[in-house]
């Protein structure tokens, strides 16, 4: 009985602080800045790899992140990105590049605003000290996507070279496509971790984060899988926004994830202040 009572506590708190809040405006803000972010985040990244002799970064990158998404979003959108990254460059580490590199900054910054609000945090670092974080979490998830494309590209080499030395581990080998979702997803539970840990203002332990994580990820599979659904069965993006369809369909889907986000820091952070509050209750009034 206590448990349910608790837990219905942390459902009303956190719901009830993310609709008071204007989660729902701030789930369209985050969703909008990361659309914008994402592009010049990418061209930042292919120019960095490029300079550092990952000329198939672009392949590999659009893996890590759009695996995740449902067929019917990724498909179109990694198109339009793969179109962009494929395009010989003159200004590769120069002024276009840097300004890339700042503006993919903005969609930390988003991210930071959600979290702080969540965890009800007021921040109190200099604007100078954000921003430094933020451009240092878009170089930290550049070099991240660039070594792990990397060893996507050198692994089926150093399988092959295996291979031919020892052919007892061949039938050991396994296909390192079925790999890409795994790698995917694990990237993408990193940077959660990432965010809710250091972006918002406070401090919070990895085990104040791993319920409102958990419900991300959980949240994250099914929403997926009920919008693909939706989107195969009953929408009709194309009649109503014509060229635009595939772009209006990745902002509805990154609406919901972003929703899914800041209610995942929500929990947590219910969660967080119900046990700060039965500490401080003397076990007699409980």
């Amino acid at each position: 009985m206590r448990k349910l009572v608790a837990f219905r506590r942390i459902v009303t708190d956190a719901f009830g602080h993310f609709n008071h809040d204007d989660g729902w405006a701030m789930a369209s803000h985050v969703a909008l800045s990361t659309l914008m972010a994402m592009f010049p985040f990418l061209i930042f990244a292919t120019a960095l790899a490029g300079f550092l002799g990952a000329d198939t970064f672009a392949d590999s990158a659009m893996h890590l992140i759009f695996d995740t998404w449902p067929e019917a979003i990724a498909a179109p959108l990694s198109r339009e990105v793969a179109n962009v990254l494929t395009v010989q460059r003159g200004d590769l580490l120069t002024i276009g590049v840097l300004l890339a590199f700042f503006f993919a900054s903005n969609g930390v910054e988003a991210l930071r605003t959600s979290l702080n609000r969540a965890y009800r945090q007021v921040e109190a670092r200099s604007v100078v000290v954000l921003r430094v974080q933020s451009l240092a979490f878009v170089l930290l998830a550049t070099v991240t996507l660039v070594v792990t494309s990397l060893l996507l590209v050198a692994a089926p080499v150093a399988l092959g070279i295996l291979e031919r030395r020892f052919p007892a581990i061949a039938q050991m080998a396994v296909d390192l496509n079925q790999w890409r979702l795994a790698v995917a997803a694990i990237v993408l539970i990193t940077g959660l971790l990432v965010s809710h840990l250091w972006l918002p203002s406070g401090r919070r332990r990895i085990v104040d984060i791993l319920p409102g994580l958990a419900l991300t990820v959980v949240a994250w599979m099914a929403g997926s899988a009920v919008f693909a659904t939706y989107l195969d069965n009953f929408a009709n993006y194309a009649s109503t926004y014509a060229g635009l369809a595939s772009i209006m369909v990745a902002i509805v889907f990154l609406y919901i994830v972003s929703a899914i986000f800041i209610i995942g820091g929500e929990l947590n952070a219910a969660i967080m202040r119900y046990r700060s509050l039965r500490a401080n209750v003397p076990a007699a009034s409980r």
